[in-house]
């Protein structure tokens, strides 16, 4: 445990840092003890936003706004974000007011099972980061929305080891979480229409691409990353938000 924590610090002490006003939502989020994406997969989100430069993006579990602000800065896409937990929708809506991305954001508030089924058009990039239970729940209306060649990321789905232990060493009140991230690992890693990597970066991370219908013939994949790998992706010099590599797009939504 010793060696996974000062590999953290080390990893950490990496990370290029995010503007200030996202600097200051991290602080006040975990000084309420609300979770926000951690270093590592922030470091891992900002590098896939780079390779896809995605156009739409969908969040299931906005929080605090965070995580939609951390992608807006970081990719010139709109982004439509599903919240459920009234506390944090008044926080996400000012969040999104000080970083001047409202124009950029359809924030949908209510249960996101009631309301996937009702979003039309498709999205490049989905981040799945709501109650964990739910995530296969999701999982149908997500394919259906993810287009062909698009990004689902899964965040947290390692719960801090307890992923690995006997159905009997876990607390009886997490066994049913615990159930259902073990049935939905199972789901992403072997439909053939998704090509899987689940990472232990930040809580785990599931990373699948969509391959297609019958997924070309091949079978998704999962792997761990064990011993460190270095992902680089070269953006060039005008790359960022409001940069002209790629166009917003701005659309409303109601629900």
């Amino acid at each position: 445990m010793a060696d996974r924590q000062r590999l953290n610090v080390f990893l950490d002490s990496l990370y290029r840092g995010n503007s200030a006003l996202l600097e200051n939502m991290e602080k006040e989020a975990h000084r309420a003890d609300v979770p926000v994406i951690r270093k590592g997969t922030q470091s891992v989100m900002r590098m896939l936003l780079a390779l896809k430069q995605p156009v739409e993006v969908l969040e299931i579990g906005t929080a605090v706004g965070f995580s939609a602000v951390f992608i807006l800065q970081n990719s010139n896409a709109h982004v439509t974000t599903i919240e459920n937990y009234a506390p944090r929708i008044a926080a996400a809506r000012e969040n999104f007011r000080r970083a001047g991305v409202e124009e950029r954001v359809t924030f949908l508030t209510g249960d996101a099972q009631d309301i996937l089924p009702y979003l039309a058009g498709s999205y490049d990039f989905i981040f799945m980061d709501a109650a964990k239970g739910q995530y296969s729940a999701f999982l149908p209306q997500v394919m259906r929305l993810l287009m062909p060649g698009g990004v689902l990321v899964t965040d947290n789905v390692l719960q801090e080891g307890e992923i690995l232990e006997s159905h009997y060493a876990v607390e009886r009140r997490n066994r049913t979480i615990y159930k259902r991230m073990r049935e939905y690992l199972r789901e992403i890693t072997e439909d053939p229409r998704l090509v899987t990597a689940v990472i232990e970066t930040g809580d785990g991370m599931a990373i699948s691409v969509k391959v297609g219908k019958d997924g070309g013939g091949t079978t998704s994949t999962e792997a761990a990353v064990t011993d460190g790998m270095a992902i680089s992706v070269k953006v060039g010099k005008d790359h960022g938000a409001g940069s002209d590599t790629a166009d917003s797009v701005i659309k409303k939504e109601s629900i």
